[in-house]
């Protein structure tokens, strides 16, 4: 059963999954949901709560915090007590794992980052949003293309007697080096392996540049389930590489965690809106502001037609603070 104190919301909305997560005040945690986003993350946010309410009608809710590229709208929504980037969220849950982490490889299906950390401080990241040969949408097509169930890619490329080299700088190039393998006879546990190993190549040249990785060495991200991709970074690092438990909710994980440092800190109470919004009707719209050269997008998020939340502007005169003085709810 959960504490009865209640527990700590975390939820990281990404391009391709949204996660959510309940941690008690020990950091144990209680519920954790994979969710497909889908280009829909305002009804994927409320199905998620919707399922913890049916799984935990009871549960009464300490504090939310929310990450991932979709941060601020998940945080419009729920009502979240703070918003914070992924990379914070990602070392936070790292480094909640493995005290002495040093480096942070995270994967996910269409970006990728890296972590640098000393003493539990970040000191310097990187991350790649462009290219798909460095993220895991790279070995889904793939394995698409070889008609390969994706679950079962990591354990096959582990029979590897002899990793194939595969052009990885481009998943065009990929396909068609992968393709030419084929038609010369290698097996497909050596294709798979190199396949593996060509994204890892791409990952170091583009997103681990420059870069001083040390031990211990914690990987996350959706990829981190492909044994594969863990033994050839183990292989390309020369050091072993470890995977957290909760290896594809560590954006959430460090999201609930950063919620529950701030109400510990600040001893406010939550702002969550409750479940009931589950069952709310969202509109987002936006307009650009013309009163000076900079042409911001503003972004409004109205709950049942009442503005909840706005941002955008450079200057503030769009905040929620200045709507209340007279600023109209959207352009003229």
């Amino acid at each position: 059963m959960p504490d009865r104190d209640g527990l700590f919301l975390g939820i990281d909305v990404g391009s391709v999954s949204t996660n959510l997560i309940l941690i008690d005040d020990a950091g144990k945690i209680h519920y954790q949901e994979y969710l497909r986003t889908q280009g829909q993350p305002i009804p994927v946010v409320q199905g998620g709560l919707a399922a913890i309410n049916k799984a935990m009608p009871e549960i009464r809710i300490k504090a939310v915090g929310t990450t991932g590229s979709g941060r601020q709208l998940a945080g419009a929504i729920v009502g979240a007590d703070i918003v914070k980037n992924e990379i914070t969220a990602h070392a936070v849950a790292a480094t909640d794992f493995c005290r002495d982490a040093q480096t942070v490889i995270e994967i996910g299906g269409q970006d990728s980052k890296i972590i640098i950390m000393r003493e539990g401080v970040v000191t310097d990241f990187a991350m790649n949003t462009v290219c798909a040969a460095g993220t895991g949408s790279f070995l889904d097509q793939q394995a698409a293309r070889l008609g390969i169930p994706i679950a079962d890619f990591g354990e096959i490329a582990l029979r590897s007697q002899s990793t194939v080299r595969i052009a990885g700088r481009c998943t065009v190039f990929a396909e068609s080096d992968m393709i030419h393998k084929q038609q010369v006879g290698h097996s497909m546990a050596d294709i798979l392996a190199g396949l593996c190993a060509a994204m890892v190549r791409n990952y170091m040249n583009n997103v681990g540049k420059g870069k001083e990785i040390r031990s211990p060495v914690i990987f996350q991200g959706g990829v981190a389930a492909n044994l594969g991709m863990r033994k050839a970074l183990e292989d390309e690092l020369g050091c072993p590489v470890v995977v957290p438990p909760a290896f594809d909710v560590m954006g959430a994980l460090g999201a609930a965690l950063i919620a529950k440092d701030h109400v510990e800190h600040s001893g406010q109470t939550t702002a969550f809106r409750g479940f009931g919004v589950s069952d709310a009707n969202y509109t987002v719209d936006s307009f650009e502001c013309s009163d000076c050269a900079n042409h911001c997008e503003i972004i409004n998020i109205s709950m049942d037609q009442e503005l909840v939340a706005r941002w955008g502007s450079r200057c503030g005169r769009w905040s929620m603070e200045n709507s209340v003085r007279g600023y109209p709810h959207s352009a003229s």
